[in-house]
């Protein structure tokens, strides 16, 4: 019965992961509208390089201790795409809303990045395939 009910629902789970973490971006925005304009570049860039550490962290160890190309991409999807949620989240609690400022540019930058990534990664794919 329960398998059902999981079954019918999974495929909102995906917006409902979404609109949560946009939900809580809004949130720090919101509190943090007259920060906004005074993020420094360097805040940007260490979001940027943080992002791309990973992504590249996640790909090039697990092709270095041998696993296949589909793994290491998926590793470095999963290492690369943090969890800014969370990092928000505890940020704002322990420290304020100007401290989650840089896990909320994070979480915005990962989102495109990410989804960059993998639709790039797909395209190659399927292009090996149809060669």
């Amino acid at each position: 019965m329960v398998i059902i009910y999981l079954e019918r629902v999974k495929p909102v789970l995906p917006v409902i992961a979404v609109l949560t973490i946009v939900w809580v971006i809004a949130i720090v925005a919101a509190l943090n509208a007259d920060n906004l304009m005074t993020v420094t570049s360097v805040v940007v860039i260490a979001v940027v390089l943080h992002n791309l550490l990973g992504l590249a962290a996640g790909y090039f160890i697990a092709r270095g201790l041998g696993y296949d190309i589909k793994i290491a991409r998926t590793l470095a999807i999963e290492v690369g795409m943090q969890n800014s949620g969370l990092g928000t989240a505890l940020a704002v609690k322990y420290f304020g809303a100007i401290a989650a400022l840089p896990a909320a540019l994070f979480s915005v930058w990962h989102n495109l990045s990410g989804a960059v990534l993998a639709q790039y990664w797909r395209r190659d794919a399927m292009h090996r395939v149809s060669v």
